[in-house]
């Protein structure tokens, strides 16, 4: 059965090349802007909605939504609102005074948390940089370790800092940067075996485990759940050690999962917490949140020039009460079944090249058979020819994050733009 009677009929977005347009000039671009990515060749310029435009006039079906955090998708009225009102208001100040935007944002994510306090920044790395610090300092006061030990799961991502690509277990992004930060230990991901040994051989002298940073599903890791047994003995073990449990919830927190929190997909509540991305909508704001016992920090200890300042948290604010109000984490649970079973149905045609299908809510993984020479990233290069931007999360997965409140229609588009883009690259 072809995608096209699976999920029925939907409009393709006609490509339209623009002739009054000039091509983007790439050149002076990268004379200009250092080369820390490798960009594919599309220069975008507007957005509405699930859709964006590049310079010459072609229309896109976002699935990327700016690597999972554009929430309301592009130019939502409630985000403009928010925007304005506040721009012509206060857009900054220094967190020396108190900011009253900032306490309502944080009193929300309290009231529809588990958390007690929240600490604000500008990115997810400085999030999981606060987390690091506040465990640190709580194995120091507390615990009474002199060497704390963080453990952190293969396969996993956690930022671009120092402390947070070593906390990363992933070679490839920790080449050439050392020395790295002292203090990080690597297990399995949903290996509580691995987890026990750890705990038991660390423990030594000065050296001792504090922590466990890690991720309800693995997003860069190639879009992997966690195992919900798994979450509940790491639950346990920190509850019988001391041990603090943090969960990095920067790409799959805020809805995308279908839930607000991963975290309730396992059963389970973290000491620690740590959203970004689509906290903000695309407005840069990060977010370290902690259960009371463990919020150690002291004036002085820890800062933020711009963290939690009055623009980014009125339109944080906004955006988290547009989650509520317009019931969105229904759109995602349900456009997200329907995402993933027409990416199995994919997966059907093309066994030879096609291994799975995973995810939660809107934020799914199609995986490439590992012994074929198609990667992700070529997909991703036909898929935008075929009108749809996606992302790699590593090799052989390809991601599908778009807009939280993404149509049934367009998950019928992307659907089959990515079987002719199949089609395509295995002719």
């Amino acid at each position: 059965m072809s995608i096209q009677t699976l999920v029925g009929e939907a409009t393709i977005p006609p490509k339209t090349d623009s002739l009054a347009a000039s091509p983007f000039d790439t050149d002076s671009f990268n004379e200009a802007v250092m080369s820390t990515y490798a960009r594919f060749p599309l220069a975008l310029e507007r957005g509405a909605g699930c859709r964006v435009w590049d310079t010459q006039g072609r229309e896109y079906l976002d699935f990327v939504a700016g690597i999972a955090t554009c929430t309301l998708g592009h130019a939502h009225p409630a985000m403009i609102e928010a925007v304005t009102r506040q721009i012509q208001k206060l857009h900054h100040v220094s967190n020396l005074y108190y900011i009253p935007e900032q306490g309502e944002l944080a009193k929300w994510l309290i009231q529809h948390s588990c958390a007690d306090r929240v600490f604000f920044c500008n990115s997810g790395a400085e999030a999981n940089e606060a987390a690091i610090k506040l465990a640190r300092k709580y194995a120091h006061t507390v615990l009474d370790i002199e060497q704390p030990i963080i453990l952190t799961a293969n396969a996993s991502f956690h930022g671009r800092t120092l402390a947070t690509i070593t906390a990363t277990a992933q070679p490839k992004y920790q080449k050439y940067f050392d020395p790295l930060v002292p203090g990080f230990h690597y297990v399995d991901y949903n290996d509580i075996a691995a987890v026990e040994a750890a705990i038991s051989e660390l423990d030594e002298g000065d050296y001792g485990v504090a922590a466990i940073l890690i991720e309800p599903l693995q997003g860069e890791g190639g879009v992997r759940p966690g195992d919900r047994a798994y979450f509940q003995r790491l639950r346990e073990i920190c509850n019988e050690t001391g041990v603090l449990l943090i969960f990095d919830e920067v790409q799959v927190g805020m809805g995308r999962s279908g839930k607000l929190w991963g975290y309730e997909h396992l059963g389970v509540e973290p000491d620690i917490f740590t959203s970004a991305k689509g906290l903000g909508g695309g407005i840069p704001i990060g977010a370290m949140m902690s259960k009371k016992f463990c919020d150690v920090f002291q004036p002085g200890e820890h800062a933020s020039t711009f963290g939690g300042n009055p623009f980014v948290c009125g339109v944080a604010l906004s955006v988290c009460q547009t989650i509520e109000k317009e019931n969105i984490l229904q759109n995602v649970q349900e456009r997200g079944e329907q995402l993933r079973e027409g990416l199995k149905a994919i997966a059907r045609q093309y066994p030879q090249h096609l291994t799975d299908v995973r995810g939660w809510g809107l934020i799914n993984g199609l995986e490439l058979q590992a012994d074929i020479p198609l990667t992700a990233a070529d997909l991703v290069k036909v898929a935008i020819k075929e009108g749809v931007l996606l992302v790699p999360a590593g090799p052989k997965v390809l991601r599908f994050v778009p807009p939280l409140i993404v149509s049934e229609a367009e998950i019928n588009i992307a659907l089959q733009a990515v079987e002719r883009a199949l089609a395509i690259v295995t002719a």
